[in-house]
This record gives structure tokens, sequence and C-alpha cells, in this order.
């Protein structure tokens, strides 16, 4: 799950919805996993140059210290993410999101056969950059390849040559399959999200609808009455039922929210010739 918008406690993003990503934690609905325990993390805006962020390899639904902190915290800008491991290990460097200088990173989905390629991945990575790598996922190599190709400057850009990379390298190691992804980045002022798969339907993600839209058709809501115009969401899954409420994102699209608004764009991989 992603916000952006007014500043809001994170508790009223992380606990109360129905369908909270923390409920997701136990009872995913849409993806491959049910229960997603391996671990979670928050990363937030707030009074720093950095975003700060929060990881534990507990399960989300049953640490205290989140709970404590979801109180404590308000911010326009938050990411959390709960964990399945698709077979890297189980440690808090290995938990989205992932955090370099002022950018945000988390990813659902895989590289496939990951091990495979990983060294020539990995050998990809800007030589600078490289030594800020913490964990072993496939899901933090892909951050920094887009970081390599140039993430602050250009995100669609960057992640377009970062999985055109991915496609390329899997071409030339048998791997038929090799992007599943939907991803959300972002450096404190905008959020991008992505939804592509090389074979086959991505996992599901889903923005919301505009806060004075679903103000005018559901009055009744009182949860609705505490965001403010500017509220957005970026989610796996829809944080309840609510007609009107939510927009799948369509495949092979990114998109990008700012000061409230949305603009979608067609997401179209591209071969580097080299990286940035």
């Amino acid at each position: 799950m992603a916000y952006s918008g007014d500043p809001i406690l994170a508790d009223e993003l992380l606990y109360q919805p129905v369908h909270s990503v923390i409920d997701q934690s136990m009872h995913a609905r849409l993806g491959p996993n049910t229960t997603n325990g391996d671990g979670f993390g928050i990363g937030w805006y707030g009074e720093g140059v950095a975003p700060a962020v929060f990881k534990s390899i507990l399960p989300a639904w049953n640490d205290r210290n989140l709970r404590e902190l979801a109180g404590e915290i308000r911010t326009s800008l938050l990411f959390a993410h709960v964990r399945a491991s698709t077979g890297t290990a189980v440690e808090r460097s290995n938990c989205h999101p992932f955090r370099y200088g002022r950018w945000l990173w988390m990813h659902n989905g895989f590289i496939g056969d990951f091990f495979r390629l990983k060294r020539d991945l990995v050998m990809a990575v800007d030589p600078v950059l490289y030594p800020a790598i913490e964990g072993s996922t496939d899901s933090e190599v892909l951050f920094f390849l887009a970081l390599t190709f140039g993430l602050p400057d250009d995100p669609p850009g960057a992640v377009a040559r970062a999985v055109g990379l991915v496609e390329e390298v899997a071409r030339r190691h048998g791997v038929a399959d090799p992007v599943q992804m939907t991803v959300a980045t972002a450096d404190g002022e905008r959020l991008w999200m992505f939804r592509y798969a090389s074979v086959g339907p991505p996992r599901s993600l889903f923005y919301s609808t505009g806060v004075s839209q679903l103000r005018a058709l559901h009055p009744e809501l009182d949860a609705l009455q505490q965001l403010g115009p500017k509220s957005r969401f970026v989610v796996s899954e829809p944080l309840r039922d609510l007609k009107g409420a939510w927009n799948e994102l369509p495949e092979s699209t990114y998109g990008v929210v700012h000061d409230g608004h949305y603009e979608l764009h067609a997401f179209v991989p591209v071969a580097p010739v080299h990286a940035s």
C-alpha cells in the first residue's frame, strides 16, 4: 500500500481500513499467497531529508512496536509492505520498502530464475551504488538497476530500461518468464506505480478515486471525512469493498501521483545499450 496526500496518522492507513495491509498479511485475497508473514516494512517522509523506514521479520499482525509507531507518525507519503518470500532469506534487510537517498521502492512479484540471472544483473549495477545493496532479493536488485539507469532523473525510463535489461539477460539464459511486477517508488514529492509482466497477467494493482467524488457517492461514511482532498491510495488489494472507490491499473501501464492528481501512460520495457 502507498498513500500520498494530506498529512494523516499512519494508524488510520495501516489499521483502520476493513481490509488494511495488516489484514492482508493474514487474509490476502488476490495474490498467490493468502498469508504474508515473512516480515514487513513501512517507509515515510517526515522532517528529515531522507525518508525513514521501520522493518521487522515479525509478521505485521503481531508487532506491537508497529502498533505504537502507527499512532505517532503523521505523514503525507507512506509506503507499507507485507512480505511472502519467493526464496530469499527472511531477514530485515530483505524486507520492503528499500531506500536510497530520497527514494523509496517496493515490489510485488519476482524475477524468474533469479539465482541463474543474479550475477549478470548485479554486475550491471553502477559500482558507486553497489555497496548500498543490503539484502539478497530480486526486488532490491531491480531497484538498484533502476537507480543505475537514471531513476532520479527519469523514473519511467529508468524502470523501463531496468526491466528491459532483465528480459535481455533472461533471454540469454533461456528464462521464458523473467519479470512479474507491480512496483511503487517515490521521491517524497511524487509517487510512481507500475504494473507489468513478461508473460501472462501481472499481479493486481489499484488506485483510488478522488475523495470529493467518493464523498458524493458515500456521504454516510465518516472515514471519508477524515481524508483530505488530495488523498490518494495505490494498493495491491482494495482496502474495503466500496462501490466506485477503486480503479484497476491496466496491464503494461505506469502512473504518477502528484498533488492529488493521476497521470497514466503505457509502460514498454527498453533493452538498454549500456548503463548510465
